[in-house]
């Protein structure tokens, strides 16, 4: 990893996730090999927002890599509660902790605190931002099931406030890939980023419905409905559970198509898909340890 922080899927060339991607594909064949490479490593994690999949990864990475946590815990039992500024927040864990993980509601807020601290910090999600390492998995579970190049993806749901949906299109711009784009046109992708996908090169394509791009599709990447970035519940109501599959909906979908997620889910996807072969998004979600544990060990490893 050439990086010292991880803030944005921008930052990464395809040689830079090829080399996580290959490390975690070697951890998930043989974590022991692994189980004491940074002992006594320490992983602050500053999570400002809820989180299950990404805060206990992140820990289990770091535990199976030998490391241990420090964990700011809720926000409410902590200085922030007080007034403390953001900046001397990550100022003080930095001298706790060898890494640091942050998670902050406002977009941006990973890129300003990294300017505070030397360790190494990665951005777990900063409002409808950025989210680079699950971008990182989900390219790992791509790439194990379907390869990486001459895919047709498609992308439905919240593009204007998903997080994931961001940093997943411009990591796609490393391979040769078409995206499509498929939402409410009140939640299409924000015009700054269709702005960068175009001066990437990328082949974008938009549409408000999936039925007819369906069955052309290698991988179909769901996401929900995202309420609490909505500024208005009425907008929310007003597009919640328009875009909805169910087995029924994969009928005349090509066997290999593989259904991902980055969860949580609400109703986007029903349970009876959930014993399909084309669903992945669980495998996708237990992906997040290996892949966490091959970035940390890269990270860390420019720390040593």
């Amino acid at each position: 990893m050439r990086h010292d922080h991880v803030i944005s899927a921008k930052q990464l060339t395809r040689g830079d996730i090829e080399s996580v991607l290959d490390r975690a594909r070697d951890i998930a064949a043989d974590p022991s090999a692994y189980a004491s490479r940074h002992d006594g490593a320490l992983l602050g994690l500053l999570f400002f927002e809820p989180s299950t999949r990404t805060k206990m990864s992140f820990s289990a990475a770091i535990k199976r890599l030998g490391g241990g946590v420090v964990d700011m815990g809720p926000v409410d039992a902590s200085s922030v509660k007080k007034g403390e500024s953001l900046a001397d927040t990550v100022r003080v864990i930095e001298g706790y902790a060898d890494a640091l993980v942050l998670r902050h509601p406002s977009e941006g807020s990973a890129k300003m605190a990294a300017e505070y601290v030397d360790v190494p910090l990665i951005n777990a999600g900063d409002g409808a931002g950025q989210h680079p390492t699950q971008t990182l998995l989900d390219i790992y579970t791509i790439r194990e099931n379907a390869g990486l190049d001459d895919l047709s993806i498609g992308i439905m749901g919240d593009l204007k406030y998903g997080r994931t949906v961001h940093s997943l299109a411009h990591a796609l711009t490393n391979f040769e890939t078409t995206q499509h784009f498929v939402s409410p046109d009140t939640l299409a992708l924000p015009r700054s980023v269709r702005y960068d996908l175009h001066e990437e090169g990328a082949s974008v394509k938009e549409h408000t419905d999936l039925e007819h791009i369906l069955p052309d599709l290698d991988v179909l990447y769901v996401t929900r409905i995202q309420r609490e970035r909505f500024p208005d519940e009425s907008e929310y109501r007003a597009v919640a559970g328009q875009y909805q599959i169910d087995a029924g909906t994969l009928g005349a979908v090509a066997d290999d198509l593989v259904v991902m997620h980055p969860l949580p889910r609400v109703d986007e996807i029903a349970s009876d898909v959930d014993n399909t072969d084309h669903a992945r998004y669980f495998q996708q979600a237990h992906n997040g340890v290996p892949v966490r544990m091959a970035l940390l060990d890269q990270l860390l490893e420019g720390e040593q």
